[in-house]
């Protein structure tokens, strides 16, 4: 492919599939990774082939360059990562902590952290320099279906399809098992925002109340005959309300436990419960194609607001809370008086169903997302739409405001994308493209600098709402939700005097991050991982045991163990697990990771075998991915 002229492009064809392409950061070198296992190296002033990088034992799925160009990894359906040297074709290292095939690879900016992402559900950050894996702990048993900030922000609360909810403390990441379970799949998760109170709500048609700081179980209410699919709180925290499969709504007192009321009238399932912002009352949606309005403290219907041709989904107060908003099935908006009851406006334009409402800060707008693949924003006042955003290439499911109000970002779960727009202008600022499954949940940081999406299914990705550029991602495998309802996302921001963010994946996993602004750069930074419950060596001393590896001696000691004996173990007063059941118990459940330099090896030299470990063994501190700005 020698010559080649401008206007003229380069053709490549090979015998085996090729799995992906990448150019060089200076656009020198490109690279293209074969199904056969194989890497072919070009160099692009002549297009002639500079080096075969062979090695992996099956197909390549995916490449990237280091950020300086002089660096490639690759990752293989052998499950390991390999890092090669441009200039002269050797294998650097392997990288071996994957159970199942590498589903992606990527370089941190800084060139010195490469993350992995493998078909077993997690994802792997490892050093360049050294080779070490940073691997993830885990406590529940099964997916994690949702992650709750406790109002404080010094505590978190996830329900998993184990049937559980764990408490985790933000500064240590350790956690305890609630100890009561619920006997089908957790659906809702709320945190009380005047109390250390949670409530978790199921298909088992219970609702659980917890102490958030001890773990107490507090209250089971018991009283609705089918799954309960919303609870919501009051402003002030002293009731709570459900609605159900089995056409209710109910309203609870908090200290007591007991049912204030059960609210009768719809005729069809209840999908969505919410206070109005000043805890008087509740506006309830169903299936029978109405909104009800109820006075919390009589319990009386006060308005059945008809007018919907199909079922209704979604209900939402105005800030001020004059205003109550619905939609669903029929394409339409619905602004309702919240005193008279008479429906204000009626919003007509999507032709297909309306998944998600939300209002502006300041309530003067409210935006749509629907089936038509657009997204409209309406003036509040005069029922016009203002604005229509046609951009998707299939349905638009989410749609959120930034803080602030002049953004608003809608996601698309089919078409997979993120769009940014500008409320005043009208104009899409930025498309944010990447995830490769479908997206449930887009949310702004606090502050509105940051966006985070995310995918039920397993994937997260944190993007600059200024340049659109993303900064970080997280990808496993797995269902992370328990039914067919969307339930609170495993994405979850803290306060806004913060950036600190939490994250759970399939595998049950929970992770707390933070992200700093240094200068003009990004830090992100894992604070802390879940704990495995699994194996417990409190107080054991680890100081002469031999043979452990300094990397079980730091996971032994994440889990509770010593480095300096405190008290002899035949004069403890309680029962102390022996090292020797401790050594055995960590090599069968979760031994070290290992990277094998190979840097002095010819370009063709074989893949040296070595034992796959599953890798879980380092202590969830600092494992830090710095991004420039």
């Amino acid at each position: 492919m020698k010559d080649v002229q401008f206007g003229e492009l380069p053709f490549l064809k090979y015998d085996h599939t090729v799995e992906q392409c990448a150019y060089s950061p200076d656009g020198t070198s490109f690279t293209v990774a074969l199904s056969d296992g194989n890497i072919n190296v070009y160099t692009t002033s002549n297009w002639e082939k500079t080096w075969i990088l062979r090695g992996h034992e099956f197909g390549v799925t995916s490449i990237a360059y280091s950020p300086n160009g002089n660096q490639i990894v690759s990752g293989s359906e052998d499950s390991t990562i390999r890092v090669w040297d441009v200039a002269e074709g050797h294998c650097l290292y392997i990288f071996i902590g994957h159970t199942r095939g590498i589903r992606s690879v990527a370089y941190s900016p800084q060139g010195n952290v490469v993350a992995s992402r493998g078909s077993d559900g997690t994802l792997q950050l490892w050093d360049v320099e050294t080779g070490e894996c940073r691997q993830t702990m885990t406590g529940h048993t099964a997916k994690v279906t949702m992650i709750l900030y406790s109002p404080k922000g010094d505590c978190i609360a996830s329900a998993s399809s184990d049937k559980t909810v764990r408490l985790w403390n933000v500064g240590s990441g350790s956690s305890r098992k609630i100890s009561k379970d619920h006997s089908g799949g957790i659906i809702g998760l709320k945190y009380s925002p005047k109390r250390n109170q949670v409530a978790s709500c199921s298909l088992d048609s219970t609702i659980q109340l917890w102490d958030a700081l001890t773990g107490v179980h507090s209250h089971t209410l018991t009283g609705h005959r089918g799954s309960v699919y919303t609870i919501s709180y009051s402003p002030q925290g002293d009731q709570l309300v459900s609605c159900s499969d089995d056409y209710t709504v109910r309203l609870w007192d908090v200290e007591s436990g007991s049912c204030l009321y059960t609210l009768t009238g719809h005729t069809n399932s209840v999908y969505d419960v919410t206070f109005s912002p000043r805890g008087d009352q509740i506006a309830s949606i169903s299936d029978d194609k109405t909104v009800r309005l109820w006075d919390v403290s009589t319990g009386e219907c006060q308005h059945v607001l008809t007018g919907h041709s199909s079922y209704a989904l979604v209900v939402t107060y105005s800030p001020q809370g004059n205003q109550v908003a619905s939609a669903g099935g029929d394409g339409t908006v619905r602004l309702w008086s919240v005193e008279t009851g008479v429906c204000q406006h009626s919003l007509t334009g999507h032709s297909e169903r309306i998944h998600k409402i939300v209002y502006s800060p300041n309530g003067n707008q409210i935006a749509s997302a629907s089936d038509d693949m657009t997204v409209r924003l309406w003036d509040v006042k005069t029922g016009m739409c203002s604005h229509i955003f046609i951009g998707h290439q299939r349905e638009a499911t989410r749609v959120v405001y930034s803080p602030r109000g002049h953004q608003i970002a809608s996601a698309s779960f089919h078409d997979k994308t993120v769009r940014l727009w500008d409320t005043e202008s009208g104009e899409c600022l930025h498309t944010l493209i990447g995830h490769e499954k479908g997206i449930d949940v887009v949310a702004y940081s606090p502050r509105g600098n940051l966006i985070a999406s995310w995918s039920a299914y397993g994937e997260a990705r944190l993007w600059d709402v200024k340049t659109g550029d993303c900064y970080w991602t997280l990808n496993h495998d797995g269902l992370t939700r328990s039914t067919g309802w969307a339930t609170s996302h495993p994405f979850v921001w803290m306060s806004a005097d913060i950036n600190f963010f939490i994250t759970g994946d399939g595998g049950g996993s929970v992770r707390g991050w933070e992200v700093r602004k240094e200068q003009d750069r990004y830090r992100i930074c894992m604070r802390w991982r879940s704990t495995n419950g699994q194996l417990t060596v409190e107080d054991a001393c680890v100081q002469d045991v031999q043979g452990l590896s300094d990397l079980n001696k730091r996971l032994l000691k994440q889990r509770g163990a010593t480095g300096e004996p405190t008290v002899r173990l035949r004069e403890a007063g309680k029962n102390v697990m022996t090292m020797a059941s401790v050594v055995s118990k960590l090599k069968s459940s979760s031994s070290n990771t290992e990277a094998l330099n190979l840097s002095n090896l010819p370009p063709t030299a074989p893949a040296i075998s070595s034992t796959r470990h599953s890798g879980q063994t380092v202590p969830a501190t600092d494992a830090e991915i710095t991004i420039e700005d």
